[in-house]
């Protein structure tokens, strides 16, 4: 029983009825006392429920039985006594732990009691319960944490709650589609008329499927205040408080219009960079078809210099640097035209298996007057074993010869280049060295792209295009192969390396080159191309050569001539004005009675469909501009 002086201005009658209260009527509040040293003394009712302790048990405990671990550890029971005893009181709130362990959230008030001198006869500790009141707190300040978060990423959240068909809509989301108003519930209906009406549809049947508790991902449009539509990204997840509640479909939508905005415009960016480069490709294929019409008047002009001048020194010079000269623009040429082909996916592959050795003996071969005229010296060291490939022959004696012709470009006059050939692990490799001026890191990492050099100097006035490696590049890989190249830097050399994947070892049937048959006469030959120079070119180097030659500017006038003027052989441009090439050879043979004769296509266009298409059409032979001279007479000497 309380002593008469802790409440010394209350009979003792009514002190001992206060007490009862206390400790047996009060159930909500918390109220024990504790002697000077905090130790329990007293344990109402309404402590045991909200502690979990039983009088028995908490009095003659100390005060720090009622602090988490943590709590004790720090001597906050000790601290909190002392605060009190010195100031009179303390009173915080915090988390409190129970006898079972949970915590609880505890408004305290710990009072120090004193007798009239101010002598401590100890302590009376009220608590309260609050834990309901900070979680509500809690959700209340995380709400509006989620309101900023919301606002902060244009997103915004919807419930659809199936058992009663509706869907509430939070405040943001009605802010982001241009609408007033705190949150609205609406009707499913009612809120699927807020999307677009290509979207709703399909929002309406991944609503339906999701009813299995599945969560699903979604973009799709909302119409705004304005009329105007947005676009929105969803991720909607079921949930449920209780499991005797029903199951709701909580959706998290972000605003993503700018982000479909920047789309459109890659995708415009796109589609513009694809058209410029679809352009570019097509004006490298015609460029490098119509250098070739004035390339073939200019071959076949130095070639008829050369024949000419039998005692002028000078004109025999002249003629050789002019045909020099137009067999190097010639190899321009034709690197455009690849490219343009490789890069359309146009180029077309003749794959048999071929003998290592003989790829590179002709790739030698086309290399070898740039590198005699640098005065290069040339090592060859092949793999003592029989390697085969299978492959295009020309195609991989390009790549070689381009290789090679790169080495040569880049390494000074007298320097070395070393060609070897290694097989392992089933595949050939095949490396070009060179004692040159080297790359940089930069170089060796972009060597193999369009339009790619290095540094040119003052020795190399006379390189390319940047087209050969790329060239290379595209044309192994259209043969699974790889290419690499390294360098120890500028003036170390470079190494330049391809890895194709072995054939079939047999060996090939190489084809015997044209020869010629029975003794060469003169021939009957019709030149049609309405370029007239190199129709007249064409001409005057045939009639160097002996044979007898006639020229038509037109289909029409071949045709109206042929009856009167048969000839031998028929030498047809196919990118002649209202007929082409080819009907023109068909009406020769049905209408002009040439069925005899020998027809042979001199076309700018050189790819593997237009040779088909002209033996369709009749041709025995198809030449590419600027026509070779020996290969033209090549092809007259087999002529009976």
């Amino acid at each position: 029983m309380l002593q008469p002086y802790l409440v010394s201005s209350i009979p003792e009658r009514q002190l001992t009825e206060f007490y009862r209260l206390m400790t047996e009527e009060i159930e909500d509040v918390a109220v024990f006392f504790l002697d000077v040293n905090g130790v329990i003394t007293t344990w109402n009712r309404a402590a045991e429920v909200i502690k979990g302790y039983t009088a028995e048990e908490a009095i003659g405990q100390h005060l720090a039985l009622l602090y988490t671990e943590e709590q004790r550890q720090q001597g906050w029971a000790e601290h909190n006594l002392r605060d009190a005893a010195r100031d009179g009181f303390y009173k915080e709130e915090t988390w409190r732990r129970k006898k079972d362990g949970s915590l609880f959230w505890a408004r305290i008030a710990l009072t120090a009691l004193k007798d009239h001198s101010g002598e401590l006869l100890g302590f009376s500790k009220i608590t309260l319960d609050l834990t309901d009141h900070k979680l509500l707190e809690g959700c209340v300040k995380e709400r509006e944490q989620t309101r900023r978060v919301l606002r902060a990423a244009n997103a915004g959240t919807w419930t659809w709650r199936p058992d009663r068909s509706e869907v509430t809509v939070c405040e943001n989301f009605l802010r982001l589609l241009g609408r007033q108003g705190k949150e609205a519930t609406l009707a499913l209906g009612e809120w699927l008329r807020f999307f677009h009406e290509e979207d709703a549809p399909r929002v309406a049947s991944r609503l339906e499927a999701a009813r299995d508790q599945v969560p699903f991902e979604l973009e799709f449009r909302l119409r705004k205040a304005d009329g105007n539509y947005s676009w929105f990204f969803c991720h909607a997840d079921w949930y449920r408080e209780l499991d005797t509640d029903p199951w709701q479909l909580n959706a998290v939508s972000v605003q993503i219009q700018s982000v479909k905005m920047a789309e459109q415009e890659v995708r415009a960016a796109m589609a513009k960079l694809r058209d410029a480069d679809v352009r570019k490709d097509e004006f490298l294929a015609m460029l490098a078809h119509e250098l070739r019409n004035p390339l073939a008047p200019i071959r076949a002009a130095a070639e008829v210099m050369r024949r000419s001048a039998h005692e002028d020194e000078r004109l025999r010079r002249t003629s050789e640097v002019v045909a020099r000269q137009c067999d190097h623009l010639t190899s321009l040429v034709e690197d455009l035209l690849d490219v343009s082909r490789v890069t359309r996916g146009l180029v077309e592959l003749n794959k048999s298996s071929h003998n290592v050795r003989h790829i590179l003996t002709d790739a030698i071969e086309q290399a070898t007057p740039i590198i005699q005229a640098r005065g290069h010296r040339l090592v060859l060291t092949q793999a003592p074993q029989a390697a085969m490939v299978w492959g295009d022959g020309k195609r991989l004696v390009q790549v070689v010869s381009n290789l090679l012709n790169n080495a040569a470009k880049y390494t000074p006059p007298g320097g070395q280049i070393e060609l070897t050939t290694d097989v392992s692990d089933g595949m050939l490799c095949i490396a070009v060295k060179d004692n040159g001026i080297g790359m940089d890191a930069e170089t060796v990492e972009h060597a193999f792209e369009l339009f790619a050099q290095a540094k040119r100097t003052p020795d190399r006035s006379g390189g390319g295009l940047g087209l050969g490696l790329a060239l290379v590049k595209s044309l192994v890989e259209l043969h699974a192969g790889q290419v690499s190249c390294s360098s120890d830097g500028p003036g170390q050399g470079s190494t330049f390396m391809i890895r194709l994947p072995l054939g079939q070892a047999q060996e090939e049937s190489r084809e015997a080159p044209l020869k010629p048959v029975g003794r060469q006469r003169a021939l009957r030959v019709t030149v049609v191309d309405d370029n007239t120079d190199a129709a007249e070119m064409l001409a005057m180097f045939l009639q160097a050569v002996g044979h007898m030659v006639t020229t038509r500017s037109s289909a029409r006038a071949a045709l109206e001539s042929a009856a009167s003027e048969p000839a031998d052989v028929y030498l047809l441009d196919i990118g002649l004005p209202e007929m082409d090439g080819y009907e023109l050879a068909r009406r020769l043979k049905a209408d002009a009675g040439a069925n005899d004769a020998v027809f042979i296509a001199v076309t700018g266009y050189g790819q593997e469909s237009d040779r088909a298409q002209a033996l369709r059409a009749g041709f025995s032979h198809h030449l590419v501009k600027p026509v070779a001279p020996e290969e033209l007479l090549d092809v007259l000497r087999a002529v009976r």
